[in-house]
């Protein structure tokens, strides 16, 4: 069972990551799918870094303040870059990311 004090973030980095590879996915079936490229990696990466960071605080870890940073930098980015698209998916997926960089900067103090 995760400590309380990491409740909140982790659901946030599961919503996050699920919102990340639905965009994937979205972005995946346009039509320009080149145009697309930036955001398809970064909800790649934005996804892993949300489950690291949230099996990190499950397991208490000792380094989940730190991999909460890097999950915050990387979920700003990738919902900068969804916030330029106009597909539902990458509008849910920024919401989520900035809800995600919330709480993980909640984490880091």
């Amino acid at each position: 069972m995760s400590p309380p004090k990491f409740d909140a973030c982790i659901a946030a980095c599961n919503a996050c990551a699920d919102a990340c590879d639905a965009c994937a996915t979205a972005c995946l079936r346009e039509q320009d799918v080149p145009r697309m490229a930036r955001c398809i990696a970064l909800d790649i990466d934005c996804a892993a870094i949300c489950r690291v960071a949230a099996g990190a605080m499950a397991r208490d870890s000792e380094f989940a303040r730190r991999i909460s940073r890097v999950c915050a930098d990387i979920c700003k980015s990738c919902g900068d870059e969804c916030d330029r698209h106009h597909l539902d998916q990458s509008r849910q997926c920024a919401q989520a990311c900035r809800d995600c960089t919330r709480e993980c900067m909640q984490v880091v103090g």
